[in-house]
């Protein structure tokens, strides 16, 4: 009987877990005006569900941050626990605080919005219901999420990106903080274990991309695969990549990165590839670039920007990026 109640609790929790993100969305829609509603909903069949832009761009679609009142921000904030960690909710917030930092940076004027922690926009596809299809993107400069649900469930949550810069911010009362530190040091920690023949194929390159290598492509795709694989690995160097992937995956909830996780194994740890670009040591313009790919997932870092104080990071699914065409598929199937 315990044990009953144990498994009928975790699929409450789970169900549960699934229905907040449509709740959280209906609330944030009824909190608009129609002006707002105007700019924050699409249809979920629109080309503008996969415009993707992690850079500054003018008329980026949807309402943004700072058209938001108090309450409503709010609202929007409870949509994206729903579906990011508490982790990633933290880090977003502090690079969309970066602008503030770069502003000062680029010495611009007061009135300069360039560079603004406002011009962060969400925006609605569908009708969030409990059978729908429906999603949700929350986009700005180095910043860009594309949410999928089918019937509460959460499908997909890629294209994710999450981008720094500064990435070690220089001066200034910030100076020394680096949002993405994780990211950089457990692929050196990863890349440092390696023996001088395992460092031989795992590099591809001495000079770094300029920037990741999917950018904003609508099909995420990197064909030959190359690097050091996890079947070529020993246990304390398989663990750190696991490590490492780990990291990115839970940028999203707790079940959905689980889930995840489980297709990566399911699909074969032996196949994943672990591909490193320029220098081997972190400094000053030490540009460097690494790559994890595997059947269902790339994960790209690049750090070559602003002598390379710049980062972008990036989790494309391969099945699954904007919801997947079987989603559109069914979409267009069911209404």
């Amino acid at each position: 009987m315990k044990t009953l109640l144990v498994i009928s609790f975790a699929i409450f929790a789970i169900m549960n877990c699934r229905a907040q993100q449509a709740t959280a969305a209906k609330k944030f829609i009824s909190g608009l005006d129609s002006a707002q509603r105007a700019s924050a909903l699409f249809q979920f069949d629109t080309d503008e569900r996969y415009s993707f832009h992690f850079f500054p761009i003018e008329n980026r679609k949807g309402i943004p941050v700072d058209q938001l009142r108090p309450a409503q921000l709010q609202a929007a904030l409870e949509l994206m626990k729903t579906c990011l960690s508490a982790e990633a909710v933290k880090k977003v917030d502090e690079i969309m605080q970066l602008e503030i930092v770069l502003k000062a940076l680029e010495h611009r004027s007061a009135d300069d919005h360039y560079r603004d922690p406002g011009k962060y926009f969400f925006a609605i596809f569908g009708v969030p219901d409990a059978s729908n299809t429906w999603g949700w993107r929350l986009e700005g400069h180095h910043v860009s999420f594309h949410f999928s649900v089918d019937k509460n469930q959460l499908v997909a949550g890629t294209p994710g990106f999450l981008g720094a810069n500064p990435a070690i911010v220089p001066e200034g009362p910030q100076k020394g903080k680096q949002v993405l530190r994780e990211e950089t040091d457990r692929a050196f920690e990863l890349l440092h274990l390696l023996t001088n023949a395992e460092m031989k194929k795992a590099l591809i390159d001495t000079i770094a991309p300029n920037d990741i290598i999917t950018y904003v492509s609508r099909k995420a795709m990197i064909e030959h695969p190359v690097g050091l694989r996890y079947a070529d690995m020993n246990g304390k160097q398989q663990e750190q990549l696991l490590r490492l992937i780990s990291l990115y995956v839970h940028r999203y909830t707790k079940l959905f990165a689980d889930a995840m996780l489980k297709e990566i194994e399911q699909a074969g740890l032996d196949e994943l590839r672990f591909a490193w670009a320029g220098y081997t040591e972190p400094g000053k313009n030490k540009a460097h670039y690494y790559r994890i790919q595997g059947p269902t997932i790339i994960i790209e870092y690049d750090n070559t920007q602003n002598n390379a104080n710049h980062v972008h990071s990036v989790v494309r699914d391969l099945k699954r990026d904007f919801g997947g065409d079987l989603l559109l598929e069914h979409y267009k199937s069911s209404h």
